[in-house]
């Protein structure tokens, strides 16, 4: 069964390209739909695995504008959308666009797409800054099933009932749109199995100077069954057998990669948040094998979708953290907006009673909401931000309301 589905994403670049001359970046996990979505709004399509491709880019801006027919073009309201899919895989990708958005930006608009972090530009001095706008993919969630549009200023949207066949669809094969699609329990197996092999060689290799692929690879196993646990990196090096340092290097590669990522604890204080201990939960939650981790590791998931979209498209500045106190009372995600608490969340698959550290740190922070977002609860057509008390909500209607 293939997908032809509305990307959530599509509606944002398309709304980009038609207010900002900036370039756009996007980014995010291998397999999410990136290619697609920059195939389908592309007027010109790049990709740096062409070797034509790759010979153009480096001879230099001009070539490949020839090769983009830019040199042709005769109307600069015709700005033709030119892609340059996984160009951060190039080593002078950000000094190449850089210089072909000065000479060649008044006669197209452009995307550059990775499957890698392309946040790297913060560092070094060929600085992009002014010239681009990022904009961080992620899989299919609930909201976006239901609905691509953006999701306005008040930010969380009406909720709206997920079919259950998509429901349980998100439940066993993760949002990745081919698992999602397919949903093959045989071709979700290869699949992963391919994307790993791809993701924890080619892309590792290609991306970073790693050389211990198998040990890495022993890493990213043991990752994958902690999901939503902390990180103890004591721990890890020996199991791994490799130093503290080289384990937090990899871990740092795995997340640049997309593998999964970390949520701090909330501290008031940034400094006392780096310091402590995070939190590590992996990209693909199909992948988690307990039920309870892995419905924990899915809204975790859908948290990070909407507070880095929320960021992205520019209603603030969002966070995702989690709460544990010296005597370990503990909530599983706290979402800060503009540095300041707005809503905690407690995942349970079945318990609709909402835990007593929810009340005691919403009473404490002054979050505005504070939710016990339930796995097997049906749908309820009630607006989950109209409640000001703790209280059980259907994860169904919870997660609908974001992005």
């Amino acid at each position: 069964m293939e997908s032809n589905r509305a990307r959530l994403y599509e509606t944002i670049l398309r709304d980009h390209f038609a207010e900002n001359r900036q370039m756009a970046f996007l980014s995010g996990p291998r397999q999410s739909g990136k290619t697609t979505v920059a195939e389908t709004l592309g007027d010109v399509y790049l990709d740096w695995d062409e070797d034509d491709v790759r010979a153009a880019v480096v001879s230099g801006q001009r070539t490949v504008a020839e090769l983009a027919g830019l040199d042709l073009a005769s109307s600069v309201a015709a700005r033709p959308l030119v892609v340059f899919d996984e160009i951060h895989k190039y080593g002078r990708w950000k000094t190449f666009l850089k210089g072909f958005f000065d000479v060649w930006g008044k006669k197209c608009r452009i995307l550059a797409t990775g499957s890698a972090r392309m946040d790297v530009y913060k560092r070094g001095g060929d600085s992009l800054m002014g010239r681009y706008f990022p904009y961080r993919m992620h899989p299919f969630s609930v909201a976006e099933l239901i609905d691509a549009s953006l999701p306005g200023d008040r930010l969380v949207r009406a909720p709206r009932k997920l079919p259950p066949g998509d429901w349980a669809a998100l439940l066993e094969f993760g949002g990745f749109p081919e698992p999602f699609s397919r949903r093959s329990r045989r071709f979700s197996a290869r699949w992963n199995r391919l994307r790993d092999e791809q993701l924890l060689r080619d892309d590792v290799r290609d991306l970073s100077r790693v050389a211990e692929l198998g040990q890495l690879s022993v890493l990213a196993e043991l990752l994958r069954n902690r999901s939503g646990e902390q990180i103890v990196y004591r721990s890890l090096s020996g199991e791994v057998k490799a130093d503290e340092k080289t384990v937090k290097n990899w871990v740092g590669v795995l997340k640049s990669l997309y593998y999964g990522f970390e949520v701090r604890p909330w501290f008031r204080n940034v400094e006392n948040s780096i310091r402590k201990t995070p939190k590590w939960f992996l990209r693909d939650w199909a992948r988690v094998a307990d039920p309870g981790k892995r419905f924990e590791t899915m809204v975790a998931c859908h948290l990070l979708k909407a507070v880095e979209g929320w960021t992205d498209l520019g209603y603030g500045e969002f966070e995702l953290h989690y709460i544990r106190d010296k005597q370990k009372r503990e909530v599983d995600f706290l979402v800060s907006r503009d540095k300041e608490p707005w809503f905690l969340v407690e995942a349970k698959t079945s318990d609709d009673s909402p835990a007593k550290a929810l009340r005691d740190y919403q009473k404490t922070l002054g979050a505005a909401h504070a939710f016990q977002v339930v796995r097997d609860a049906p749908f309820a057509h009630v607006d989950c931000f109209a409640e000001r008390s703790p209280v059980s909500v259907p994860a169904l209607t919870f997660l609908s309301q974001l992005l």
